[in-house]
């Protein structure tokens, strides 16, 4: 890559960053109040308003006193941090804190909303330790909601590729089998994520060098091999926290379908290493990744994208409840950031897509030996 990384330290902040961060805080405290006054008497709901009152005054402490910026920003950052472990386990545990909304029949749970408001605090609370002003803010959010729609066109334009694909062959032949359909379904991610990824580049004016296509040296394979070691030591201990702590998981529906059809697996540990790895990584770290380069710092660039990643996967865990979901995208957030780390570290996107492939085959062929 010959972008450089852009600095975060751009300029003293103002208050009006630690404003919106007092904002966030006191919403969310708001929002915490009301499973209190209903009872709800749970340690995790108690610990959240307490770190959440210690975000609302670092956020004070730094709109009053610019010098403070840094220490009261990081604390806002941190303790708004604990405030989504602390949320997303109770949501994981069945508390939601339902409250009725109009026009819609179903009760909304209100610890979903808190949970983001804190994320959202999480990120200004970041930015203002770091030394983002106001117009930083406006120009980081702007873009990454630009990448983040990037990314969730990446995802619908690979469905629809694949409706392209599968209709004329309906119409002549009829519905094809399960395992046929899953061909389909990775050539429609190919092409579909594949036709994003150029669009990008062909407005941003970018020719085919922005794509870090690079034949692997030794250091890779050695980056390659130890990523494929740290992805999977990352899951075993992201798992041993979740089975200690009891939070529940969502599975991926690709699961439930090769219990009904374990032959779809042997179509995707194939393409894990042909399709999914190279395709997502494309459109997901050498395009959204390398792109946030412009305007975060490159460890910046590497938690954004990975949210965005984590958030573009919400579909496909939506198999079980809010809190089960959350977890399942936790852990999608997790191994992003590996994977977005050794990116950063190689600049070649054949190391993470091969580690990502590999990752999924193993997984997959795991699920088949179970499952078959």
């Amino acid at each position: 890559m010959t972008e450089t990384a852009r600095s975060d330290a751009v300029s003293v902040p103002s208050a009006v960053v630690p404003g919106i961060g007092i904002f966030l805080s006191a919403v969310v405290l708001a929002t915490l109040f009301v499973p209190v006054n209903r009872g709800v008497d749970d340690p995790a709901i108690w610990a959240s308003v307490g770190f959440a009152t210690v975000a609302t005054l670092a956020f004070l402490v730094g709109a009053t006193a610019v010098a403070n910026s840094r220490t009261s920003g990081w604390i806002g950052a941190a303790s708004s941090t604990v405030v989504v472990l602390l949320v997303g386990y109770a949501l994981n545990q069945g508390i939601t804190a339902p409250v009725s909304v109009p026009l819609v029949s179903t009760p909304a749970p209100l610890l979903f909303a808190t949970f983001c408001v804190a994320g959202l605090a999480t990120g200004i609370g970041a930015a203002y330790a770091v030394g983002v002003d106001i117009t930083g803010l406006v120009v980081r959010s702007a873009y990454t909601a630009l990448l983040s729609a990037v990314g969730a066109v990446g995802l619908v334009s690979a469905q629809f590729a694949t409706l392209f694909l599968l209709l004329p062959i309906v119409l002549a032949a009829g519905m094809p089998s399960m395992p046929q359909f899953m061909v389909l379904s990775q050539i429609g991610m190919a092409v579909g994520t594949g036709v994003v990824a150029g669009g990008y580049l062909l407005v941003r004016q970018f020719d085919l060098s922005y794509i870090d296509l690079e034949i692997p040296s030794k250091r890779d394979v050695l980056w390659t091999v130890g990523g494929i070691i740290v992805l999977f030591g990352a899951l075993f201990v992201i798992s041993t926290v979740f089975y200690t702590t009891g939070v529940e998981s969502s599975d991926h529906g690709t699961a439930q379908q090769a219990e009904e059809n374990p032959e779809i697996l042997l179509v995707l540990i194939p393409a894990s290493l042909l399709v999914i790895g190279p395709f997502e990584e494309l459109l997901y770290r050498n395009v959204i990744q390398k792109s946030l380069y412009e305007t975060f710092s490159r460890y910046g660039a590497v938690v954004v994208g990975s949210v965005i990643f984590a958030a573009v996967h919400v579909l496909a865990y939506a198999t079980a409840g809010v809190g089960e979901v959350i977890a399942s995208l936790g852990v999608v957030f997790g191994l992003s950031i590996v994977l977005g780390i050794i990116y950063e570290r190689t600049e070649n996107l054949v190391v993470p897509a091969l580690i990502h492939g590999a990752y999924n085959a193993i997984l997959f062929a795991n699920l088949y030996l179970s499952v078959a």
